[in-house]
């Protein structure tokens, strides 16, 4: 199969290919006489494998580490588990980071409510941001306003 076709049958682009073969995330194809390349079933697996770890939250050296482990001769399942307890502990501190955004952003919108904006000065730029969070360290970036 041509990359072109492969390209149609993964959605994966033709160029994304060529990327993850330079990455080694696919293996080289065999090349044809007249120099293009020639996929065989296994790409396409291989292809499928990786939109689908990649929708999993994996990165693509996550992914590598997976499919070296596999060419290796490595049944991979326990470093994938491990890799999505990971994945998944990120996600739930995320979730926790973006509910306590969240609340601080609704305490910004209630207290713009109550400013005026003729008392907003030029070096406040915004007194909504500017004093409504003067000395308070923001819970998610640690830092002080």
């Amino acid at each position: 199969m041509l990359i072109g076709e492969v390209a149609a049958i993964t959605g994966v682009d033709s160029q994304t290919i060529r990327f993850y073969e330079r990455q080694g995330l696919l293996p080289a194809p065999r090349r044809e006489p007249n120099g293009y390349r020639s996929y065989d079933d296994a790409a396409i697996g291989r292809l499928q494998f990786i939109r689908a770890a990649q929708a999993a939250g994996l990165t693509l050296t996550e992914i590598a580490s997976i499919v070296h482990l596999r060419d290796a001769g490595q049944t991979p399942c326990t470093h994938v588990s491990l890799l999505l307890d990971r994945k998944l502990d990120d996600v739930r501190t995320r979730q926790r980071e973006l509910s306590i955004l969240a609340t601080e952003l609704e305490q910004l919108i209630e207290a713009s409510h109550d400013l005026d904006p003729r008392n907003c000065a030029d070096a406040d730029i915004c007194h909504i941001i500017g004093r409504a969070g003067k000395g308070r360290t923001n819970s998610v970036t640690g830092l002080s306003s």
